[in-house]
């Protein structure tokens, strides 16, 4: 039976069972027969796919309620090893799914794309986080691409290893002369074992790794892990805290939109935007490590707070920073629109429709270019960015221009952001010393005892974080996963490139930005 119309949680209470210490959002055990109701349900409109991940002999699906904006995680015990994939009703979920494979042994019953995602026979060891390890494949055969024929047809092999100083990712054209017909990525080349280095860490050496997921979303990361260990320990954060973490994360977002802007208009043989681009990116970048001591503000969130305040000249700096920005930017964004050569390269290239969007759940700069315009930081919202004023920019058009521009209005929303945070922080009292004391507070100990488990979505420079943990009464990690935005956008990057010409593979690839280290953990 599909319960179309009901709300995510009148289904959940159907065909499941609440577990108890899952914050803030409620998680469900279910059967097989309730899982595929839930799949069922996934085939619609109404619901995203967030999350897709498991532990040995249990498989986790994080599901959104796309208006309502409600969350729940849905739970399914695979004694046998098996599970009903999900891959029908959401395509996102196919690599998902074979990663599951790879990591814990757990099959997805008619997975459309059995093939290895992560392993490449280079471990030493299968299924690694499984309860049972086994010893590699003696003679593993090579990585079969999915078959392609027609009439003069021919493959372009490019990567892993790249010309540029990026990580690596393989990519297979099939082209009809300069066309190109089909892309096939392969991944998984910089997979670190995240989630297996995470075990039986304490909580504050567990958040380091988080932070190195993917090094450009550092603060976003830490952000999601913090909340989400923060929700499963029911710690209260300092409301200055609160703040510093808005302020790092809408720098990180600046800092990011202006590299990636140039880098597009570089791939489309306009340097001189990089150059300038370049240039106000660093301006962004020296003054975080002035405010913070960092310049990418690594590994100053942290569970319970932050690590460093704010220096003392900071605001002053940052308001500094953003009237700079508001003064050279503008005429930078006129260059792009008014330059013919590069709207000639951006313009109806690498076009990802709505539908697709939908079916992927893709977020960030992808997604919005694309009309699905979900922010995290409006649904399901966390502080402050309840009591901020700002617009989430959203195009129709998908092509690598609708992804320029959703960044240039990001930036443009972040720099007023920024302003309304540095002007509404809450001050930082000072001791009978005169200092200030770290607006932080401890979770050594919190929780009680026994597990707990929590749960964060975070909105990154490239769309939504999330980060599922379940922390030991001892306070050290039981299980993470951290799912980077970059899962359900990688796929819709073959069909950006479908029908353009080779020659345009950069562009729309940097229009993207997709995070290898984010992908393959």
């Amino acid at each position: 039976m599909y319960f179309g119309e009901d709300p995510l949680f009148g289904l959940l209470r159907r065909i499941g069972k609440p577990v108890e210490g899952h914050r803030p959002w409620p998680r469900y055990t279910t059967t097989a027969g309730g899982w595929r109701t839930m799949i069922e349900a996934l085939g619609g409109n109404a619901w995203s796919l967030l999350g897709l991940w498991a532990e040995p002999g249990t498989v986790h699906a994080a599901i959104r309620e796309d208006m309502a904006g409600d969350l729940a995680v849905v739970s399914l015990d695979c004694p046998d090893g098996t599970f009903p994939s999900l891959s029908a009703a959401r395509p996102g979920a196919i690599r998902l799914e074979r990663a599951i494979q790879d990591l814990f042994g757990l099959t997805a019953e008619r997975l459309t794309d059995g093939r290895p995602w992560l392993d490449h026979d280079r471990w030493g060891v299968r299924r690694p986080l499984s309860d049972k390890p086994a010893a590699p494949m003696p003679n593993p055969p090579p990585y079969t691409f999915l078959p392609i024929e027609g009439e003069g047809l021919h493959q372009v092999p490019v990567g892993p290893v790249h010309a540029g100083i990026i990580e690596p990712g393989h990519f297979r054209f099939t082209c009809n002369g300069e066309t190109v017909v089909r892309l096939e990525e392969q991944l998984g080349w910089v997979h670190k074992g995240i989630e297996g280095l995470m075990r039986g860490k304490p909580v504050e050496d567990a958040a380091k790794l988080a932070a190195r997921v993917s090094g450009d979303s550092t603060v976003a990361y830490s952000l999601a892990f913090a909340q989400a260990v923060e929700a499963a320990l029911g710690v209260a954060v300092p409301p200055r805290a609160v703040w510093l973490r808005a302020l790092m994360a809408e720098l990180e977002r600046i800092a990011n939109h202006l590299g990636d802007i140039g880098a597009v208009c570089n791939d489309a043989a306009f340097a001189f935007m990089l150059a300038e681009l370049g240039r106000l990116r660093e301006l962004v970048l020296r003054t975080a490590d002035a405010c913070f001591g960092h310049r990418l503000m690594m590994d100053r969130v942290v569970p319970g707070g932050v690590a460093v305040d704010i220096s003392e000249d900071g605001p002053v700096r940052v308001l500094e920073l953003v009237a700079e920005l508001r003064r050279r930017f503008p005429p930078l964004v006129a260059v792009y629109e008014n330059k013919a050569s590069l709207q000639d390269r951006t313009v109806g290239t690498g076009v990802v429709s709505g539908s697709l969007i939908n079916r992927f759940g893709a977020g960030g700069h992808v997604g919005r270019a694309s009309g699905r315009g979900l922010d995290a930081r409006r649904s399901p919202s966390y502080a402050p960015y309840e009591d901020l004023e700002f617009e989430v920019p959203v195009r129709t058009e998908g092509d690598v221009n609708a992804r320029v521009w959703i960044r240039i209005c990001e930036v443009e929303q972040s720099l007023g952001l920024v302003e309304q945070i540095v002007k509404r922080m809450p001050g930082a009292p000072r001791n009978e010393k005169g200092e200030r004391p770290l607006p932080r507070v401890p979770v050594e100990g919190a929780g009680g005892e026994g597990p707990r488990e929590g749960m964060a979505l975070v909105e990154s420079f490239r769309g939504e974080v999330l980060v599922w943990v379940r922390v030991n009464g001892d306070g050290t990690i039981d299980r993470c996963h951290p799912r980077d935005p970059s899962w359900f956008q990688w796929p819709l990057l073959e069909a950006a490139i479908e029908g353009n010409i080779v020659a345009d593979f950069p562009i729309c690839n940097k229009s993207f930005n997709c995070s290898y280290s984010g992908h393959d953990l």
